[in-house]
């Protein structure tokens, strides 16, 4: 990682590493899938650690789940300092891919090859993962067109904000 990439405290901007994972994330999806694949949503993007300038990055990326048109990758960061060679996992993330045919619509992807209780493993979380977001989403979308601001005041004057209307 290059001074270029970091902010003024000498750690790598995490928009950096977003735009690397989303990178690895194409070439692993692109690869199974033999076709262009596009990303959808990215999910546990949460940095553990921080990239410091002069750090080696390695990003590992599986093809975790796949269904008829779409790809999960798993991607694990791991930060190295060159100098004592000590490598810090500093994050990972889950991104769903979609695989693109020549006419730009979604592409069947060939099915995933499970070769270890590991693969199973991982497969069947991200099924879950799959589920649970699919499942906030729905809660979410159905919460927030019931919410009033004005029946919610009391709850607004406890938190950490100024009401200037």
């Amino acid at each position: 990682m290059i001074p270029s990439y970091a902010n003024f405290g000498g750690k790598i901007h995490g928009g950096i590493l977003l735009s690397l994972i989303d990178k690895v994330a194409y070439a692993c999806a692109s690869r199974h899938a033999a076709t262009y694949c596009v990303t959808v949503s990215v999910d546990g993007v949460d940095f553990l650690k921080p990239v410091e300038v002069g750090d080696l990055v390695s990003l590992m990326a599986s093809v975790n789940y796949v269904g008829r048109t779409s790809l999960v990758i798993g991607i694990r960061v791991i930060a190295e300092n060159v100098r004592n060679g000590i490598q810090r996992h500093t994050n990972t993330s889950y991104v769903t891919m979609v695989a693109k045919g020549e006419d730009d619509l979604p592409a069947m992807v060939p099915p995933l090859l499970l070769e270890s209780e590991e693969d199973g493993r991982r497969f069947l979380e991200a099924m879950t993962r799959r589920q649970l977001r699919e499942e906030f989403r729905h809660a979410f979308n159905s919460e927030k067109g019931r919410i009033d601001v004005n029946e919610n005041m009391d709850e607004l004057l406890k938190q950490r904000c100024v009401i200037g209307w």
